[in-house]
């Protein structure tokens, strides 16, 4: 028979192993994107040049913490690994691009959540700015900012410098596309997607988050490529003209886009165009190819880690530099699919490799290389959909990530509901094991069971 005295050591045993788990993932959550609270000695693997990172959160906090360590870092990593530039001091980082004609400074997109007031009155605010940085000397040069309101759909992701005194920016705020000359703030050009869309019929809630347009690439020919997340595709502008029909990669289902963030176009002389996309919501890397007008899936790869992945980008060298979002690490494959080189780093979004060009410009698209497709788990596999490794959708886990602390996956969040349905189970027995029970009448009292 089982007594009371053994339900209670089992449980006590139960919560204590549960207390264990989350207890060791916490213990030893990195303090800093590179494990180093300083900073002054982190170091990872030797890479094929050096390695800017850009991350959306601080390490171990949750995303929208504003206690210590609230802002996210840009680092970056030489070729020898020795870390060669870092920097905490905005609320969160996004696009990096190497400045041409230059092999050590970078601009970078940026947004600082400000006070009510400095928004004058109004509960929140966002600061989104470009910056330019020498990743040498530590010198840093604004380029251009604007203060918009609210914060969470409101941060700009990606900007393109056309030409040294004008720069194209996703305006995510506003659902539009715009050039300004960062000498004189003046817009020269925009475009609303809202000449394009209806609000009703696609993308996100309208007006607070409707299109999440979070990438742009101004292309060789002169076109603009747009992710208008929201709305599952990938789309090309003509400044003269707008939206160029029938070019459109994504047509809102979920198989072929689900919530992309970074399309990397592949300019291929020698044949076919390419997109290289990180497929967020699939938790996949995707790539299609242009035959002939007609995007055709040419490759996709994944392996058990990989979630959330929000930025891929083909080297000149044909191997593909990955940023792993919830997947905590960015990291290179070559062209077997093997992961040659990988840095453990809190919620990236974006990783640029300097002297590869403005989003690794020269690589070769994956139908000349002959990638393999590959599903979770590492297997290799033919031209199917996206493999999940969990047997939760992929937009449930990551949302489950998306408010997690950093130090918290989806196992440890497991292990704490059963130790909180442990606990109270115990307690609710322990109520029911009383010589006494709790009477609710006015006024409350004791009463001895019968």
């Amino acid at each position: 028979m089982v007594k009371r005295t053994h339900l209670r050591v089992a449980a006590a045993v139960a919560l204590l192993v549960c207390a264990g788990i989350v207890g060791a993932a916490y213990l030893s959550r990195p303090t800093s994107a590179v494990t180093d609270a300083t900073g002054e000695s982190a170091r990872v693997a030797p890479a094929n040049g050096t390695t800017v990172i850009a991350t959306d959160s601080n390490t171990w906090l949750g995303r929208e913490s504003d206690g210590p360590r609230a802002n996210a870092e840009l680092v970056a990593f030489g070729a020898d690994g020795e870390r060669r530039y870092y920097d905490d001091s905005h609320t969160r980082y996004w696009d990096v691009d190497p400045v041409e004609g230059t092999n050590a400074t970078v601009e970078y997109l940026y947004a600082d959540h400000l006070t009510p007031e400095e928004c004058g009155g109004e509960s929140a605010c966002t600061r989104n700015g470009i910056e330019r940085v020498n990743l040498t000397t530590g010198s840093v040069e604004g380029v251009y900012s604007r203060v918009t309101a609210g914060k969470h759909s409101t941060r700009w992701h990606d900007g393109d410098r056309l030409s040294d005194s004008t720069y194209v920016v996703a305006d995510i705020a506003a659902d539009r596309v715009f050039v300004v000359n960062t000498t004189t703030d003046i817009v020269e050009w925009s475009w609303d997607a809202q000449a394009a869309f209806d609000p009703a019929t696609t993308g996100g809630p309208y007006p607070s988050d409707w299109t999440h347009l979070n990438d742009i690439e101004v292309l060789e020919s002169g076109l603009i490529q747009v992710s208008l997340r929201n709305h599952d595709r990938v789309v090309y502008l003509d400044r003269e003209t707008g939206l160029v029909e029938n070019r459109t990669l994504g047509n809102g289902s979920h198989g072929v886009l689900y919530e992309q963030h970074n399309p990397d176009y592949i300019e291929n002389p020698t044949g076919d165009d390419a997109v290289l996309v990180a497929d967020s919501e699939n938790n996949r890397l995707v790539e299609y190819r242009d035959d002939d007008g007609r995007w055709v899936r040419s490759w996709h790869w994944r392996d058990a880690q990989l979630q959330w992945p929000r930025d891929a980008d083909r080297l000149p060298n044909g191997h593909t530099l990955v940023t792993d979002s919830n997947g905590n690490r960015v990291f290179e494959l070559d062209e077997t699919g093997e992961v040659v080189w990988s840095v453990p780093i809190a919620f990236p979004y974006e990783a640029e490799r300097l002297g590869t060009g403005d989003e690794s410009a020269g690589g070769p698209p994956a139908h000349e290389l002959g990638l393999r497709n590959q599903a979770a788990g590492g297997s290799t596999v033919g031209d199917g959909g996206p493999s999940q490794s969990s047997v939760l959708p992929g937009p449930v886990v990551n949302a489950v990530y998306y408010v997690l602390p950093r130090w918290m996956g989806v196992a440890e969040l497991l292990v704490s509901c059963l130790g909180l349905a442990v606990g109270l189970a115990w307690a609710a027995a322990e109520l029911r094991w009383l010589p006494y029970r709790v009477s609710l009448t006015n006024p409350v009292s004791l009463r001895k069971r019968k």
